[in-house]
């Protein structure tokens, strides 16, 4: 698929081109009109960069002569592409060439006149040339551009010499002998006689070329009785390299699909790796369309592709404000992630190896911490859907948590009676707490410390990802009896405070017992006004000093707005209880999301009320109270959305061949306006 000029011309005292499009049979897409277009009316060069760029390229090395022979004897050397050995090693050093030519367009820009690059690259109309006949260079995007503006950063719209008014000549007979060459005489006729137009011609031959290159791959690979034949799968690998060049085109779509998506049946079968990282880069850049399972098979086949899907996801999610769960859940779901995790194990590894870097250097962030737990949910759901095709167990998915706690905790609610959720939540809580007591014996080991800390680590780790547990921890702390609350507890204060940095977990849990014994207090008041003590002890609970082993405002949110929809208190009195507290702590946006949560918890049918119409209503009844608090804010709320900000974690993540992947993720206003993390 190519365009041709159907005139050019130029007018020698102005320099000014003129030109028209239309589709032909030759080897320069659309993009030629576009170049040519582009620089239509020329002015200076330097004239048509932002000045950022200019100081960017300004501060780019020269290229040496040198570096332009070795690409000029590779123009050389490949020709027209005639050999499979000469079109195999241009499409290798694709790549390479885009950044050669784009080092040699800021090089070109950065010149004052023509003659001046001439004087200092005097092969470079040569290379420039021969490169313009190369159609594996040409039917390159990106190369034809750089080639183009190439062409036309070396017009000079006032020729100053004979050798300015000589490459203007160059220049342009180079460009009428593209629009109007015919090589392919044959094919010409054939389109002359037939009345077929060009550009359906060529599409024709395309799709036809596809089609058959994709039977060709789809042959299965078989045993061989004669070890010198060749095996079929030799020509998967050529025709990846083959298409390096087309991974943009839409019409070599079904072909790159059945690429990605052939069973690795033979060693042979291999993919190119250019090929895997031109598809990636156009893919992440938007200028490629796959479908699912293409999608998918990318991912298992190209790390860094699933790295720059997660990497960029985090950073969406994290970094878009006016989030709420429900939309998150529909947002990770429409990634294709946790789909592409649940089909294939070694992706789940490596995602989950990037949630476990992010979250070692972002342990009070509770933004990430809910975007780790709703994907583990989400991939929990597409590995149920998958559980009569595959016979991968769970174990194989989590091989670094502790064994005697992942069924435990995997385990969703929907597949346990509510009736025992007690019990579970007070064994699981045992459990941990267990193990926190080996890590403490073991201090004074430094090796026995570091076995210890990686448990407890990667314990805490699987109960972030199946937060749902805790979330149920919560809702009982406020109906169950006084014989479950310590475990509760326990277990809530060590979700929030994993580390115990400072020997603090003790009084932590002290403060804890002492937030749900004031929110106790004030939800069995029933006579008015509330008491001012009982208020401002929980508000300043909620605003802890930052010098202090304090507890996490969150913990304290959830227990606040749990009491509020379960405990047997009127609606408007727990309605005045948490609109009095949110608003004087400044925590209206933090308390809407932890109701939406809770919500969707609740919709999933995993409600311990037997009065299940009542929670809901009580639940609409406080959201609404809060989304006028937000429409109308006090004082003291705009202080505090003043003084809050986003914290920033650079997170540098890293796969096992030891590639390293830097990212910075923030705390989004929408899920929590800033981190509630004052562990010292």
């Amino acid at each position: 698929m190519t365009e041709r000029l159907v005139y050019i011309r130029v007018k020698e005292n102005t320099g000014i081109l003129w030109c028209g499009v239309v589709v032909a049979p030759q080897r320069f897409t659309k993009d030629l009109a576009w170049i040519l277009s582009t620089f239509t009316c020329t002015s200076s060069k330097m004239s048509q960069l932002h000045p950022l760029i200019q100081l960017q390229q300004m501060a780019e090395p020269l290229l040496n002569v040198q570096e332009m022979q070795f690409w000029l004897d590779k123009a050389v050397a490949w020709g027209q592409a005639d050999s499979s050995d000469t079109q195999k090693d241009t499409c290798l050093h694709l790549s390479r060439l885009r950044d050669f030519l784009q080092q040699l367009l800021s090089h070109i820009n950065n010149m004052s006149s023509t003659t001046e690059t001439m004087k200092r690259l005097p092969l470079l109309g040569q290379f420039l040339g021969r490169l313009c006949w190369n159609p594996y260079v040409t039917a390159d995007g990106t190369g034809r551009r750089l080639l183009f503006q190439c062409l036309w950063g070396l017009y000079s719209e006032h020729p100053g010499n004979a050798v300015e008014r000589k490459a203007n000549q160059w220049i342009r007979k180079v460009l009428c002998q593209l629009a109007t060459e015919e090589d392919d005489a044959a094919a010409q006729a054939l389109m002359n006689q037939m009345g077929v137009p060009p550009k359906e011609y060529h599409l024709k031959v395309l799709r036809k070329m596809v089609e058959l290159l994709q039977k060709n791959i789809g042959k299965s690979c078989r045993s061989l009785g004669d070890i010198n034949q060749r095996c079929s799968c030799d020509n998967i690998l050529a025709t990846s390299e083959a298409c390096v060049p087309l991974v943009t085109y839409p019409e070599a779509a079904p072909l790159i699909g059945a690429l990605l998506q052939q069973p690795m049946t033979c060693v042979r079968a291999a993919l190119s790796e250019d090929f895997l990282d031109a598809l990636s880069s156009a893919y992440s850049s938007q200028c490629l369309s796959l479908e699912e399972q293409a999608v998918v098979s990318l991912w298992y086949h190209n790390l860094s592709s699933l790295e720059k899907a997660v990497l960029s996801l985090l950073e969406c999610v994290l970094t878009k404000t006016g989030s709420i769960p429900q939309m998150l859940k529909e947002q990770l779901a429409q990634s294709l992630l946790p789909k592409a995790c649940a089909q294939h194990c070694t992706i789940f590894l490596v995602v989950n190896d990037i949630f476990r870097s992010i979250l070692k250097q972002a342990e009070g962030n509770e933004s990430v911490k809910y975007i780790i737990q709703t994907f583990t949910n989400c991939f929990l759901q597409e590995v149920a859907l998958l559980q009569h095709q595959t016979s991968v167990s769970l174990k194989a998915f989590f091989p670094q948590s502790p064994q005697s706690l992942l069924v435990p905790l995997l385990t969703r609610l929907s597949e346990m009676p509510q009736e025992v959720w007690r019990h579970h939540l007070n064994w699981l809580s045992g459990s941990l707490q267990r193990l926190t007591e080996e890590e403490e014996d073991g201090d004074g080991d430094s090796s026995s410390s570091t076995r210890g800390h990686h448990k407890l680590f990667e314990a805490w780790f699987l109960l972030v990802q199946c937060g749902h547990w805790v979330q149920v921890a919560v809702q009982l702390l406020v109906t169950s009896g006084p014989e479950d609350r310590g475990p509760l507890l326990w277990l809530l204060t060590f979700y929030h405070h994993p580390t115990n940095r400072g020997h603090h977990r003790a009084l932590q849990l002290v403060r804890a017992k002492e937030a749900w014994h004031h929110l106790h207090s004030l939800f069995l008041v029933s006579a008015r006004p509330l008491p001012v003590a009982l208020l401002q002890s929980l508000v300043t609970l909620l605003s802890p000093q930052p010098q202090q082993p304090s507890l996490s405002p969150l913990l304290i949110l959830k227990l606040l707005v749990n009491f509020a929809v379960f405990f047997q208190q009127s609606l408007s009195g727990s309605t005045e209880i948490l609109q009095t507290v949110v608003e004087r702590s400044g925590l209206v946006d933090e308390a809407a999301c932890v109701l939406c949560s809770l919500e969707l918890r609740l919709n999933e049918g995993s409600c311990l009320s037997s009065d299940v119409n009542r929670v809901h209503l009580r639940i609409k009844a406080l959201q609404d109270t809060l989304t006028h608090m937000h429409a109308a804010p006090s004082p003291t709320e705009n202080q505090a959305h003043t003084h809050s900000h986003l914290k920033h974690t650079h997170i540098h993540t890293h796969n096992n061949a030891q590639n390293h992947t830097a990212v910075s993720s923030s705390s989004a206003q929408g899920f929590f306006r800033a981190p509630m993390q004052n562990d010292k």
